[in-house]
């Protein structure tokens, strides 16, 4: 179901939430809409706090891709240091040369991180990069794409055989596999006990399945309403609307009502006719809406109750990078291959600021106490003062730095992708270091 009157953001009679319409009546919040889009930067003022009452869903004991079900990357009781230098370096990590976004780093229950990478290897490291386990899974040259979920003492993620793995977190052993179809890039998302996963078949067609996270036994899957291309997408779940959304490549954003998982609606992005429309990156719902970037250029929000737009905000390319939501500024923050990252006012799609890289924004941003955390295919990883837009501080790497960074115990870990040497060519940095694709462990400096 598709709005196709396709208001785009900064127009005089855009779409607000019935949230936002109810405060502003009461004269709460004062209106930036239409002045930030157009204010020179030396000019702009700082985005206002507001008063959202908004708060994530985050499962206890559960970390994830996001860390909440609405996938909003906000970690307000973070702090990013003011200055950073890089601790440690796992080599060999993401080898290929797919050009997508590349699986992030998650927190372990008794302390260090898993990294999956495109190698198809799951390794767990101490906070001091001390390796405790390699897993490997059955894949070819693109591994694992996906963010695991860590839950019940085990780490879930799929892989690009189709296969969903549990693996125990202690020992790094598969306690269950189960083959659900052609590739999985997509990363899952934990809630009560159950693990919902979009799935890739070689058609290309593609499912969404739910998982008993217990033993790997499918609970429902929707036969009749598959995504009609590859679904990278990551799914998002709202509990107060009662929804569950997922993207595809066909270029439409997937309801279904939750947790009954009735078939809903289905959005058309512009790009959906012309196959250019593809929904890569992951959904995150936040305030009735559910926001996404589309390789037709546009960032949109899309009503979750009838799966119509609210907005879209046009940028100068495509986007494969997700939203990161900030509920104390009302702030959507998503970068694009235009090289920009870009704070967006997350009622009315109108810019507040926009970063420029020198190369793409196609990982997700994370969104913490008072910065943005991002990284690009320039090499650089980037902390900016998320209400300014101003650099804080940039990290250069050997590789494209694809994934989403996490910030665990003051600590940030990344990853980055290969660049793609000439065949035969080693490609060596000036320090040595094969540019073959690592993780990395930022840490404050005193």
């Amino acid at each position: 179901m598709a709005d196709d009157s396709h208001p785009t953001a900064g127009a005089l009679e855009t779409a607000h939430s019935r949230r936002r319409v109810l405060t502003a009546a009461a004269g709460a919040v004062t209106a930036t809409a239409g002045l930030a889009g157009c204010l020179g930067r030396a000019e702009r003022e700082p985005i206002p706090r507001v008063e959202t009452g908004l708060e994530q869903t985050v499962p206890d004991g559960v970390a994830q891709f996001r860390r909440s079900l609405e996938r909003w990357g906000y970690y307000p009781d973070v702090t990013v240091p003011d200055d950073v230098t890089r601790e440690w370096r796992l080599d060999r990590l993401n080898t290929g040369s797919h050009t997508a976004a590349k699986a992030s780093a998650v927190p372990l229950p008794d302390g260090g991180v898993v990294f999956p990478g495109d190698t198809g290897y799951l390794v767990a490291l101490d906070p001091d990069g001390e390796e405790r386990w390699r897993t490997g899974t059955n894949t070819g040259d693109r591994g694992i794409h996906g963010t695991p979920a860590v839950a019940d003492g085990r780490v879930y993620v799929g892989a690009y055989d189709g296969v969903l793995y549990a693996v125990d977190a202690e020992t790094g052993d598969i306690d269950w596999q189960t083959k659900l179809g052609g590739a999985i890039g997509s990363s899952p998302l934990y809630h009560d006990g159950r693990l919902v996963m979009a799935v890739e078949y070689p058609d290309p067609e593609g499912s969404t399945f739910v998982i008993d996270a217990n033993d790997g036994s499918v609970v429902w899957e929707d036969p009749e309403h598959r995504p009609t291309d590859h679904p990278h997408s990551t799914p998002a779940i709202d509990l107060e609307v009662g929804r569950l959304v997922c993207g595809s490549n066909d270029g439409k954003l997937y309801g279904w009502s939750y947790p009954d998982l009735e078939f809903a609606w289905s959005f058309d992005t512009r790009g959906s006719d012309a196959n250019d429309g593809e929904i890569k990156g992951p959904i995150a719902t936040y305030d009735g809406g559910a926001y996404f970037g589309s390789w037709d250029g546009y960032v949109y929000r899309v009503d979750l109750e009838d799966g119509t737009e609210d907005w879209s905000f046009q940028t100068g390319d495509l986007v494969m990078s997700g939203p990161a939501l900030d509920p104390e500024l009302d702030t959507v923050f998503i970068g694009s291959h235009d090289t920009n990252l870009y704070a967006l006012d997350a009622q009315s799609g109108e810019r507040h600021w926009s970063f420029e890289a020198d190369d793409w924004f196609f990982g997700c941003p994370i969104v913490c106490d008072e910065r943005v955390v991002a990284g690009s295919r320039d090499g650089g990883v980037y902390a900016l003062e998320k209400r300014t837009g101003d650099e804080v501080w940039r990290v250069d790497n050997e590789g494209h730095v694809s994934s989403t960074p996490r910030v665990v115990d003051g600590a940030i870990y990344y990853a980055e992708r290969a660049p793609n040497p000439p065949e035969g060519d080693e490609e060596r940095s000036d320090d040595g270091i094969d540019t073959d694709g690592g993780g990395y462990k930022l840490v404050g400096t005193d």
